[in-house]
């Protein structure tokens, strides 16, 4: 997880831990804060062949701050060892290892 953020550091992208899941089995949500545009949400994933893979919540839209907010709160409610990283990216730019879907 620091070399997640360490990446996004280094690209001028602040990023923060928002929630420390379980370092053993917790997976990882992602909220992409786009300011103005909205935040969107992404969960890590396998696709069937295991190759990782990110999902995108809301069939991809953007939403607006307090319902991303509200997303977040019900998925930790469904899973506590959930990590959470918050990404400030204007541009949504990701980063991440992985296909978007």
């Amino acid at each position: 997880m620091t070399a997640t953020l360490r990446r996004f550091g280094a690209a001028a992208r602040p990023a923060y831990l928002v929630r420390r899941g379980d370092p053993e089995r917790g997976s990882v949500l992602v909220r992409l804060d786009g300011h103005r545009a909205g935040t969107r949400i992404l969960t890590q994933a396998r696709d069937l062949d295991g190759r990782l893979i990110w999902l995108e919540a809301a069939e991809g839209r953007a939403l607006p701050p307090d319902e991303a907010m509200a997303y977040v709160d019900r998925a930790v409610q469904r899973d506590p060892d959930l990590w959470v990283i918050e990404i400030e990216t204007p541009d949504g730019a990701t980063l991440f290892t992985g296909r978007v879907e």
